[in-house]
């Protein structure tokens, strides 16, 4: 198991990520208001998805094949037509769309005319072929990226993970050591010498090397860890949904009811009937779920 403070460590005999030092936060900066919720970068949606040819394109283009940074001045598309989303706004270069703007920004957009905007791009090339995360603003002069040379950003799904639980254990290892009340109820919520936070990416490296049983017994100690540091609130569902997930694979119905059932016994009342546990509870039981108790 990983000690809390330690470099790295494992759960099992899967590697657990080795924590990176926290990186610099960049300054803040104000720029003139060109497109609501857009003056600071954001990133890009759909860049491995719709605008993956685009870009993988615009590399070979700038003889960069393999990656690497690009920055390049676009355009902000209003598409009123998407199928998907009449709010959605594309980001263009060179000609095509290489990405979208976050929807909860597109809808607050202008949509009479295509905006300027400048664009970062990060791309890595893998076994799957390239990979780029990308970041857009409104262009109102001299930009203050969130990422530089020598700060870029995770872009493979394996360094996206890595990242994600190294910010997930320097928040737990904040809380633990600022004391007080909230370092008291994060120790209410530890599996071993873990946080139950801690145990999501062992979790999914459990699932995808096909060792279910294994993935279903951290489930277990995560779910009894949020139901102790739950303090009147629902328990954090993912566990329970990783678990009905892993019972269902197996063919255990009946364990598959019984850890929804249980979720929904430590939730309030209140909460319990929208909730996507009792959702799924209804679809594999056929019918409304009669009323937990308390």
């Amino acid at each position: 198991m990983l000690r809390r403070g330690e470099p790295g460590g494992s759960v099992g005999s899967v590697r657990f990520f080795r924590r990176r030092e926290t990186r610099p936060q960049p300054p803040t900066f104000t720029m003139g208001l060109v497109v609501p919720d857009l003056t600071e970068p954001v990133e890009m949606t759909g860049t491995t998805t719709i605008g993956a040819g685009a870009l993988a394109a615009l590399y070979a283009e700038c003889d960069q094949p393999e990656g690497g940074l690009l920055q390049r001045s676009g355009l902000l598309v209003p598409e009123p037509d998407n199928p998907a989303d009449p709010n959605a706004v594309a980001v263009h270069a060179n000609g095509a769309c290489i990405g979208y703007v976050p929807g909860y920004i597109a809808a607050r957009m202008p949509r009479d005319r295509p905006l300027d905007c400048q664009v970062q791009l990060w791309g890595v090339s893998d076994e799957k072929g390239l990979r780029v995360r990308g970041w857009v603003v409104a262009d109102a002069g001299p930009v203050r990226w969130p990422h530089t040379a020598s700060n870029p950003p995770p872009v493979t799904m394996a360094e996206q993970r890595n990242d994600h639980a190294a910010t997930t254990s320097r928040m737990v290892d904040q809380a633990l050591g600022g004391g007080g009340e909230r370092a008291e109820q994060f120790k209410k919520g530890m599996v071993g010498r873990l946080h139950y936070l801690e145990t999501v990416e062992p979790i999914k490296q459990f699932k995808r090397e096909g060792r279910l049983k294994e993935a279903l017994a951290l489930c277990y100690s995560a779910i009894e860890a949020a139901e102790n540091a739950r303090e009147g609130r629902e328990p954090a569902p993912w566990y329970t949904e990783q678990a009905a997930i892993i019972h269902r694979k197996l063919g255990e119905r009946d364990s598959e009811v019984a850890v929804l059932r249980r979720w929904l016994e430590a939730c309030p009342a209140e909460l319990r009937d929208r909730s996507s546990i009792n959702q799924r509870l209804d679809k594999l039981i056929g019918h409304e779920l009669p009323d937990a108790p308390g």
